[in-house]
């Protein structure tokens, strides 16, 4: 079990993942983003998530490149996510994509890259593209986003390399249980986006509830749920406050009776598109 922030969770191929960053979803470039992702720096974060779709990779480059000449930590501490968006899948497109992610996070590689959307008919092509990033030494870890089992499936049956990660939306409206289960047989971990529903979940009686029981905000308590499950988690915030908040939920733990009643909220209802219909 996750016990700091630091600690980390072993992908199956030996690399060490936090169990807890910070996204950067929806925040635009400049001053606000930079001071976001140092503050979770300077809060003891180690893992940042964002995106070339997000269109903030060079801002979060430049917050790291501050950070590192402030001392704030070392480049070998942070583990730096960025995903493959959509337009540019396909084998030589994904690695031209993989470039242009580089240049903008200015940094010599990339702790975890990943395919943002199953693409039909294209992300096989951009796993192959990959794994050559991998094997090159570009990328410690590889995965994917928003994939579910039978994509997952797909890949695998053609790959040599299996994907280290699953990022997916994971909430207790939506506990994908089936994934959950098929990630944790496979070894491939799964990891939230979206854990707190973009704040839908903030003001639910049953979360509100066990939040008072435990003395916790309804955040910390979802953010806990994620951890005792195995997943791994990346609440977005700007709020230097937030950032703070979010991250502790290392003083407490949820009984296997209030983990089973967050469980049965689910409804399989999600805030974001369905993998299996989705025209971007």
């Amino acid at each position: 079990m996750i016990k700091n922030l630091q600690d980390t969770v072993t992908l199956h191929n030996g690399v060490k993942m936090p169990g807890f960053g910070l996204g950067v979803f929806k925040v635009e470039e400049g001053q606000e983003l930079v001071a976001a992702v140092k503050a979770a720096i300077r809060h003891g974060y180690r893992s940042i998530d964002t995106a070339a779709v997000y269109q903030n990779e060079a801002g979060v480059g430049t917050a790291i490149r501050e950070a590192l000449e402030e001392s704030l930590v070392k480049r070998e501490e942070l583990f730096v996510t960025s995903k493959l968006w959509n337009a540019d899948q396909g084998y030589d497109s994904a690695l031209a994509a993989f470039e242009a992610s580089m240049d903008k996070l200015g940094l010599e590689y990339l702790d975890l890259y990943l395919i943002h959307w199953p693409v039909k008919g294209k992300y096989k092509e951009s796993w192959r593209a990959l794994e050559t990033l991998y094997r090159e030494g570009r990328v410690k870890a590889i995965g994917v986003s928003n994939f579910q089992i039978h994509h997952l499936q797909d890949v695998m049956e053609g790959a040599e390399i299996k994907p280290m990660v699953n990022q997916v939306e994971f909430h207790p409206r939506l506990t994908q249980k089936e994934l959950l289960q098929f990630c944790r047989e496979q070894g491939i971990q799964l990891e939230a986006w979206s854990p707190l529903m973009q704040g839908e979940l903030l003001n639910d009686p049953v979360l509100q509830e066990i939040g008072a029981k435990y003395g916790k905000t309804v955040a910390q308590v979802i953010l806990r749920w994620d951890l005792q499950h195995g997943v791994i988690t990346i609440p977005k915030s700007t709020k230097e406050a937030r950032i703070i908040e979010n991250a502790s939920i290392y003083d407490f733990s949820l009984s296997e009776e209030d983990m089973n009643r967050i469980d049965a909220l689910n409804e399989n209802r999600r805030v974001g598109p369905d993998p299996d219909n989705f025209n971007f």
